[in-house]
């Protein structure tokens, strides 16, 4: 982490907040986008834990209020605020007029946003969203708009590469991708039974709302609920499988355009597949339970899937692994 300050240190962010100021009364993607442009030029200020591994000197002068540079090797944890989904957010502010008294948290380090969003990426296991100014504007950043500005960072940040924008249909690619490879999954390994249940009666009504969570305010799906095709097969006495099939726009490289939710009955226990179109062709890949993906083998014919995945579902049976 590159080294930041902390201490007094106030950000002149006047442009940002008149931008945050007109999307909370304009929620419209146009100026959640002039805000992001604003913001990915600014300081703001990050609440976080005493910083650790701090000499005595730079302690001292921290705790009376002034600037000080923070070493690479300084341990910096974040305080996050708890979404009413249970998730877990880190909020950024402007200025320090934004954060109320009785919120003050034990040190506020002034970063530059991608400065912020390194943090972000240390501890992507815990952060699911930013918040900016949560207490006023309360403008949230998805992990996919996160991803998007972390591409524009790294754009910048390679001399021999020119600053890329990523379209409005690329970033609907990214949530897609972001929905029924992340939000999904984690839902129904949350929720199990109940969750497939509902995914089973409610079908596209049921889906629509996780781009929701990962859309800015201001841009809505350009799917229906008619899009999304759910189809549940009791293949044995123990296991149910359950298809979704994406919308025909998700059929194309760098996109799931399948999945598949396995259910063990007598073990309780959920295993989910997905079917991508990569630069090597179609692949069976696997979410885990706690987030991580992986391909595992070529995709068969459509005709062979639901025996490849059963396959898979059979193995990790025998393995342990679901």
């Amino acid at each position: 982490m590159e080294e930041n300050q902390t201490g007094n240190q106030k950000p002149d962010n006047g442009r940002l907040e008149e931008a945050l100021e007109e999307f909370s009364k304009d929620r419209r993607k146009e100026n959640y986008a002039r805000v992001m442009e604003i913001l990915e030029k600014s300081v703001v200020l990050v609440p976080t834990m005493p910083p650790r591994n701090l000499d005595e000197e730079t302690q001292r002068l921290m705790k009376e209020g002034k600037p000080v540079k923070l070493p690479k090797e300084a341990e910096i944890l974040p305080c996050l605020l708890r979404k009413e989904t249970g998730e877990m957010a880190l909020p950024v502010f402007s200025s320090a007029a934004q954060i109320p008294q009785d919120k003050k948290s034990p040190a506020v380090l002034a970063m530059p946003f991608f400065g912020m969003l390194g943090m972000v990426t240390a501890n992507q296991d815990k952060i699911e969203a930013v918040i900016v100014n949560p207490f006023t504007h309360s403008m949230v950043l998805t992990k996919a708009v996160l991803e998007v500005a972390r591409k524009r960072k790294d754009a910048m940040g390679n001399p021999q590469t020119k600053t890329i924008k990523v379209t409005e249909k690329q970033f609907r690619d990214l949530a897609h991708n972001r929905v029924v490879m992340y939000l999904l999954p984690k839902y129904l390994f949350d929720h199990k039974e109940e969750g497939l249940a509902r995914l089973q009666r409610e079908e596209g009504a049921f889906l629509l709302p996780f781009y929701g969570e990962v859309y800015p305010e201001g841009m809505k799906p350009v799917f229906t609920e008619d899009d999304f095709s759910v189809m549940t097969l009791n293949i044995t006495d123990t296991i149910q499988l359950t298809r979704v099939d994406m919308p025909d726009e998700a059929v194309k490289k760098g996109m799931c355009y399948r999945a598949y939710a396995a259910w063990e009955r007598e073990k309780e226990a959920l295993s989910y597949y997905t079917l991508e179109k990569t630069e090597q062709g179609n692949y069976i890949g696997r979410i885990w339970a706690d987030g991580r993906h992986e391909q595992v083998e070529p995709a068969p014919d459509n005709g062979a899937e639901i025996e490849a995945v059963m396959r898979l579902v059979a193995s990790d049976q025998e393995s342990g692994n679901s």
